[in-house]
């Protein structure tokens, strides 16, 4: 049994988790999501993966390497090109597009293959997902899962008739279009005659193109209803939802690092607590080498990167801090992520703070932040959030005194 992750993709829509990270490396409890993927496939005797790589994938590789420390084989598919300067220039393919470069170079679907995007936590019985897939003599099988109706337009939909058998797809309908709410997982499995049906040398995708293809030709195309932990970060609100349940304990077969040293509070190596004034209320993870001054509250479920700094009197409610944040003194941050020059909510509203303008402030909560910032493929519009004052990592790393 083989397997093939979808890793080429922009992420834009957990953006700005994906300013500075391919998708699939979002820290989930210190470790990337991806990790956790390839972790199972191993459980699973899956030993042989493919990964499609673009957007900073030099990230992914230089993590995951050749897959040995995770007892795999790891291979990979660049998606893109030189340019005249010498310069590497991502430029996907689509996920089915990648899917036939791969074959068209190495022939590595030619046994049934399971498929999977990069962003999500699973624990799927890959097994009895394969046997009831050749028990079908299907073509290629869609793992779905039931979803509330207003999120229909964040996934693909299947329409099935009893025996499962897919009729119709649709790629991220308006809720008043979607015809079922049977979503796609975004694991899939694939026989070598799908994968014959996806164009050469096409940026070509899945799940709005080769799925309703072959629900249109009538081919031998099925959803499978398993039971099976899914945790989806696909946008910025599921990632923020995934981590206040991992850490209120709610998927038990994930175990909070780190040691537990007071009742829902755990902490990494060499962290400094100064307990004077201070309240922790858990579930809360303080990363190694941090520091959280007296004084300071944080309330769980909350999680803080290594090498962070809350100093006294700031606040952190149910907020997820990526490493080397530093929360100023008298800072409110609530429900929140902050993410290298970022801080966003669990709604999807950004802020960019610079260090200049932000030093002296005790709360951005009573500020009005409104900037435009350029990224590579858009500009976006800053709006109200409640964010805190932060400085980047490099102060961090000059002031923290561990």
């Amino acid at each position: 049994m083989k397997a093939m992750i979808l890793a080429a993709g922009k992420g834009t829509r957990v953006r700005p988790l994906t300013y500075d990270l391919p998708k699939p490396m979002i820290p989930i409890l210190g470790k990337p999501v991806m990790a956790y993927i390839v972790e199972h496939l191993a459980k699973c005797g899956v030993k042989d993966i493919m990964v499609n790589v673009s957007y900073l994938h030099e990230k992914i590789e230089s993590y995951f390497g050749e897959g040995s420390r995770f007892g795999v084989r790891i291979g990979y598919s660049f998606e893109g090109y030189v340019d005249e300067n010498g310069e590497v220039v991502p430029e996907a393919l689509g996920s089915a597009g990648g899917m036939k470069k791969i074959q068209e170079f190495g022939r590595f679907f030619d046994d049934t293959t399971i498929v999977l995007c990069g962003d999500a936590l699973i624990d799927l019985d890959i097994a009895a997902a394969v046997a009831e897939h050749k028990r079908k003599g299907a073509m290629a099988s869609v793992i779905t899962r039931e979803v509330p109706w207003d999120k229909v337009s964040d996934y693909g939909v299947v329409i099935s008739d009893e025996d499962g058998r897919i009729v119709k797809f649709q790629e991220k309908p308006k809720r008043e279009d979607a015809l079922s709410n049977m979503a796609s997982t975004g694991i899939y499995i694939f026989e070598p005659e799908a994968i014959d049906l996806i164009p050469s040398g096409e940026v070509f995708d899945i799940g709005s193109q080769l799925f309703p293809l072959m629900a249109e030709k009538g081919l031998p195309f099925y959803a499978q209803k398993q039971e099976f932990e899914w945790l989806d970060i696909g946008s910025v609100t599921d990632y923020w939802g995934v981590l206040q349940s991992l850490l209120t304990g709610d998927v038990p077969q994930l175990e909070v690092p780190g040691a537990q040293i007071r009742d829902g509070v755990w902490v990494g190596l060499n962290t400094r607590i100064e307990w004077e004034g201070t309240t922790i209320e858990g579930p809360v993870y303080i990363g190694a080498g941090c520091h959280i001054e007296a004084g300071s509250t944080i309330i769980g479920p909350t999680w803080i990167g290594h090498g962070s700094h809350v100093c006294a009197g700031a606040e952190v409610v149910r907020s997820i801090l990526f490493e080397y944040t530093r929360v100023l003194p008298g800072t409110e941050l609530e429900e929140v992520i902050v993410c290298g020059d970022y801080s966003v909510d669990r709604k999807g509203n950004m802020v960019r703070l610079s260090d200049n303008e932000d030093a002296g402030l005790n709360n951005a909560r009573d500020r009005r932040l409104a900037r435009r910032i350029k990224d590579s493929d858009e500009e976006i519009e800053d709006i109200n959030s409640p964010v805190g004052v932060l400085a980047t990592a490099e102060n961090v790393a000059m002031s923290y005194a561990p």
